[in-house]
């Protein structure tokens, strides 16, 4: 598990979900709070493009206090940011991004939605963004989310009439927003989705400004108010003891892998919502004007709302299950509703009341985490009353038996009933397995196939048990996942999701693998069992000017979950090249060959990812000279593992490590990415740096963002770090200094060294340096004018200093042979006069 160093706002953050994994069990201030939700009518949906975008103080708002369903619609999964506490990126970073959103919304009291666009990385303007997002899709998406939840009003983020003024996919969330506005009511548009939905037409859509889009906090007070909602933020909640804006900075925590976690907030704060299209505002500050969203709105409603408003009203803290015969009825009543919609909704929401009412607990564990198709899975049903109310279990169905489980069990008060069954896990349940990631994605999009899964937020669980209740004279369903509740010494009672794994799954050690030359290397395959009793053998797919032997390797595995790892030999070809390895598993007739990656931090649940198991092999043409290098790690990054892969020594350094006599024989010291933005401790280690190189030694600094820098002097120069970024990873590359030795020592750098370079060719580059400096290159995105602050070096002492922009972090482990030539040459800068050091020392 990765330990993370937590905040004091994320501590307080435990609080609410003490264990990520556990179900939730309501108090009676909850209770009371699901009730007064349960009597209002309304949906509110929140756009905006990424994980961390949203506005928990507005949504924690809308879902607390004016105790509206609110949905936060994504329309990325985040996989193109950084990660600041572990090495997950891309796909793996989606996934944890995620599971953060949805620990958010278990906070703020709002539900998470998304579509299937792919956050490629950072760009500059709508027109790049939907050139390489599939706008139809994404739109058809948006109008999907709409239709389904059947918002009343929407509010968007960002301000669709301000392209090219902040991040492309912001200004693309709120201009598909707006468009999808005026096609959800029409019957032409999409109508394959009508199949699963039907049309819906919100009354307004807002843009949730503020004085930052005004430019300053002036600019704001003079603007005309006349189309603008102001709601106080901070109103304060004396059943739960904290103010809004405390409960929306610990949802907004809870986005801990891109370092937001943050101190709470309290007091009056204004937050505001422009109408941008709909219905006109009618005076009042109500967001809901003119709409019903009481149980009139629905026919046969109002003896609901009768009903259920009584309970409000008279509510038994002490005793909440004194509300039981009311509770029951409505549900009664509510099953003859027409309308469908809010008879889900509804009829999910009372049944949650009703079982904290009864302090009905309810749970299927399996004894196991994992299992395979085929497999046999004991589980253990706990079911206990905790009320004086009659209730009995009639049956039970579960997804792996074909027939109801009759049971006409009596829960008598307070006395558990512990129920076991056996199931096999039958061949046509699905692995368990993100949705999205099922099919091959291009830059722009995932792959969806299956309309009903578009915006949900996780793949629904594949194995549950329904327990049949018999409550005051009415059977009520109750749908429990079956999950895996264990214990550890040290950490109390855990849970985990219960998963249909694969029967094996292969892993190789890397995900790239580097020949500096043509001699062979040793590669690492660990196949470990998803299931008992697995015989069969293992073989590579490789490129055809490769060689690997031997050509195929037994294996034997008698028990779930042991591991086997095979050594493949691998004769590289003796020019340069590039391919794809795949280990492919041959068990009876049937062929595996994913991975399993399990991703386990203590803020999100355990989970369980299988992705195409596959590292790309490089032969590089390269040269190196001085071969031990230090490297002071920042946020999350695999440049260490990578330098290894070409034959570097590299050790870790410790910030509390750095004094001028233990570094002093480094041939190069490296500074991990955003060092200088997370590392406190630097900014009594600089002049320690600084003394190194000025005796000779080599510093390259990787890129930090232009905020939050922890040290005054992040150079031994002036030099001031901008947001300066080129997103384009194909844009050309200006060679300005082409005689500098870094360019030229040990490897001669070319334009083609810059191929293949993928998400974007830098970030956060320098815009003004000393004379000292010299910048060695020159790129921009379409329609800018040139950046050269992407790799600066100067001379300081006997030493030299290197800062760089340049995304290496992204390019080493997609094994961009180019990326790896020119690293190469700043880890060598100096020792071109050198004769002490030989090449490829």
């Amino acid at each position: 598990m990765h330990r993370i160093k937590l905040s004091i706002i994320a501590l307080l953050a435990l609080v609410f979900i003490a264990n990520a994994q556990q179900p939730k069990k309501l108090n009676a201030s909850e209770i009371y709070d699901a009730i007064q939700k349960l009597n209002v009518l309304a949906s509110v949906m929140y756009v905006a493009a990424h994980p961390d975008d949203e506005n928990t103080r507005l949504i924690a708002y809308m879902a607390n206090n004016l105790k509206a369903r609110t949905a936060y619609l994504s329309l990325t999964r985040g996989d193109g940011g950084q990660n600041l506490i572990g090495p997950e990126l891309r796909e793996l970073l989606g996934i944890m991004r995620t599971q953060e959103l949805l620990a958010a919304r278990r906070v703020d009291g709002g539900e998470q939605l998304f579509s299937r666009a792919n956050d490629f990385g950072f760009s500059k303007h709508p027109d790049e963004t939907l050139s390489i997002w599939d706008k139809n899709q994404v739109l058809a998406d948006v109008v999907w989310n709409i239709r389904q939840f059947k918002p009343d009003i929407i509010i968007n983020r960002f301000d669709h009439r301000t392209p090219g003024t902040t991040h492309g996919h912001h200004t693309t969330s709120a201009m598909l927003s707006l468009e999808a506005f005026d096609l959800v009511n029409d019957n032409t548009v999409y109508p394959k989705q009508l199949e699963y939905t039907e049309t819906w037409q919100p009354k307004r859509i807002f843009f949730n400004t503020s004085w930052w889009f005004y430019g300053s906090r002036e600019n704001f007070e003079k603007a005309d108010k006349s189309n603008m909602l102001n709601f106080d933020i901070g109103v304060y909640y004396a059943n739960r003891g904290l103010s809004n804006n405390e409960i929306a900075s610990i949802a907004s925590s809870q986005h801990l892998c891109q370092g937001f976690g943050r101190l709470t907030q309290r007091g009056t704060q204004d937050e505001y919502i422009e109408l941008l299209n709909g219905e006109p505002l009618d005076g009042t500050n109500n967001p809901f004007a003119g709409i019903d969203i009481s149980w009139n709105r629905v026919k046969g409603g109002n003896a609901i709302g009768s009903i259920l408003e009584n309970v409000e009203e008279n509510f038994n803290f002490k005793n909440p299950s004194a509300h039981l015969p009311e509770l029951v009825r409505a549900y009664q009543m509510l099953q003859n509703i027409e309308d469908n919609h809010w008879k889900t909704i509804k009829s999910e929401e009372l049944k949650s009341i009703i079982q904290a009412s009864a302090g009905l607990y309810l749970e299927a564990s399996a004894n196991t985490p994992t299992t395979s198709k085929n497999e046999t899975v004991q589980l253990r049903m706990e079911l206990l009353n905790r009320s004086n109310s009659d209730i009995k279990l009639i049956s039970y169905d579960l997804t792996a038996l074909d027939n109801t489980v009759l049971k006409n069990i009596s829960l008598s008060e307070n006395n558990r009933i512990n129920l076991t069954e056996e199931i096999t896990i039958p061949e046509s349940i699905n692995y368990t397995s993100a949705y999205w990631l099922n099919t091959k994605s291009s830059l722009g999009m995932y792959t969806v196939d299956d309309q009903q899964l578009i915006g949900k937020p996780e793949t629904p669980r594949a194995i549950n048990v329904t327990f049949n209740l018999n409550i005051e004279n009415v059977v009520i369903p109750i749908t429990k996942p079956i999950v895996y509740r264990y214990s550890k010494p040290d950490k109390g009672e855990l849970y985990r999701p219960f998963e249909i794994v694969p029967p094996v799954s292969a892993k190789l050690k890397d995900k790239v693998f580097i020949f500096e030359n043509d001699k062979q290397k040793d590669i690492e395959v660990t196949i470990t069992a998803g299931a008992n009793d697995l015989n069969g053998y293992v073989q590579m797919d490789y490129p055809n000017d490769w060689s690997i032997y031997p050509d195929k390797q037994k294996i034997n595995l008698a028990q779930k979950g042991e591991s086997q790892t095979l050594v493949f030999t691998v004769i590289p070809p003796k020019n340069q090249s590039e391919g794809i390895i795949k280990p492919k598993v041959f068990i009876a007739d049937k062929v595996y060959s994913k991975e399993l990656v399990e991703i386990d931090y203590s803020h999100i649940p355990f989970q369980t990812v299988y992705l195409p198991s596959e590292s790309k092999l490089v032969r590089l043409d390269i040269q190196k000279k001085g071969t031990n290098i230090g490297y002071i790690e920042g946020a999350g990054d695999v440049v260490p593992e990578s330098l290894r892969q070409v034959g570097y020594n590299v050790t870790i350094i410790k910030p509390e490590q750095i004094s001028t006599d233990n570094i002093r024989d480094f041939d190069a010291i490296v500074v991990g990415i955003r060092a200088y933005n997370i590392l406190d401790e630097l900014k009594f280690k600089q002049n320690d740096l600084f003394n190194y190189v000025e005796s000779g030694g080599n510093l390259i600094v990787q890129y930090n963002t232009s905020r939050r820098i922890k040290v005054d002097n992040i150079a031994p120069y002036d030099l001031s770090l901008s947001r300066d970024r080129v997103t384009d990873e194909n844009a050309e590359i200006t060679i300005l200094e082409p005689d500098h030795p870094l360019l030229n020592f040990p490897n001669k750098i070319s334009e083609r060294d810059f191929e293949g370079w993928v998400q974007e060719r830098g970030l956060y580059f320098p815009n003004n340096w000393s004379k000292e400096f010299t910048p060695l290159l020159s790129a921009n995105d379409k329609g800018e004018s040139p950046k050269k602050g992407s790799l600066l070096i100067a001379k300081y002492g006997k030493g030299n200093y290197i800062y760089t922009g340049l995304s290496f972090f992204r390019e080493f482990p997609a094994g961009v042979s180019g990326a790896y030539r020119l690293f190469a040459n700043l880890l060598s800068a100096g020792k071109e006069d050198n004769p002490k050091t030989k090449l490829n020392d």
